[in-house]
């Protein structure tokens, strides 16, 4: 097990296989459900947001660009926090196909006035389109070889933004194990890793494209970690987001 420091806390640092077995423990035995992680994700993402805004989000216009997997959802729980706080927020979708969870999160958000576009709508929006902030929930953690399209174009759009971009757990196309930069990658000025980082963060040639590194508490119990023979502290003893 690898571990970073970071003043006196020791976090580990754990592999894709780590953190899929995190994910399957907590619904499977501890109960703790992906709608609730995915909740806490998409709020620390927005807090984030906020601190990177001057700490308000009022009238910042923000693009959160989703992808139809759980990295996806967490970026629509993040864009309806957004709105609530007063951000004038566009939901970019690469598709209007999304399932499970996610599903439910973009079902909940046609009962706001959330500008939604999707698809090729979309790749005219970032073209076209000036923001205060770019939200990528693209590509969670899973990611093999090189992104494909229409998720490259996307990818292609973010990183031609003048604005801050902020990515959800790994940059869209960073493998997470190896760190290998994929063609192509999100190029973030920040990255919000959630539960424990991932390894290929901190690989050689990784931190071009990861930016300011954050970590985000999405309630995962020390109990499930000591099961895993992982040791944690209290992590989040002081803050929900931890800058490493």
């Amino acid at each position: 097990m690898d571990y970073i420091t970071k003043g006196e806390l020791r976090i580990p640092v754990v592999t894709i296989d780590q953190m899929r077995e995190v994910d399957w423990l907590m619904a499977e035995k501890y109960g703790i459900q992906l709608i609730q992680m995915m909740e806490n994700a998409g709020f620390g993402l927005a807090e984030l947001s906020r601190q990177f805004l001057g700490g308000t989000v009022s009238d910042k216009k923000i693009a959160v660009v989703a992808g139809g997997g759980n990295n996806g959802g967490g970026g629509l729980t993040a864009a309806r926090r957004l709105y609530t706080w007063g951000a004038d927020v566009s939901v970019i979708a690469l598709n209007k196909e999304f399932f499970g969870v996610p599903k439910t999160q973009w079902d909940i958000l046609q009962n706001f006035t959330i500008k939604k576009i999707v698809g090729k709508h979309g790749i005219k929006a970032l073209a076209t389109d000036r923001y205060d902030l770019t939200i990528d929930a693209l590509i969670g953690y899973g990611l093999k070889g090189n992104p494909h399209r229409p998720t490259a174009d996307f990818i292609d759009l973010i990183n031609s933004q003048k604005s801050k971009v902020i990515s959800l757990d790994v940059p869209s196309g960073l493998n997470a194990d190896s760190g290998e930069v994929q063609n192509p990658c999100v190029r973030a000025d920040a990255t919000l890793t959630l539960a424990l980082p991932k390894i290929g963060l901190f690989q050689l040639g990784a931190s071009p494209v990861v930016g300011e590194l954050y970590l985000a508490d999405i309630g995962v119990p020390r109990e499930l970690y000591a099961e895993m023979g992982i040791k944690v502290g209290p992590l989040f003893s002081r803050n929900s987001l931890i800058k490493l």
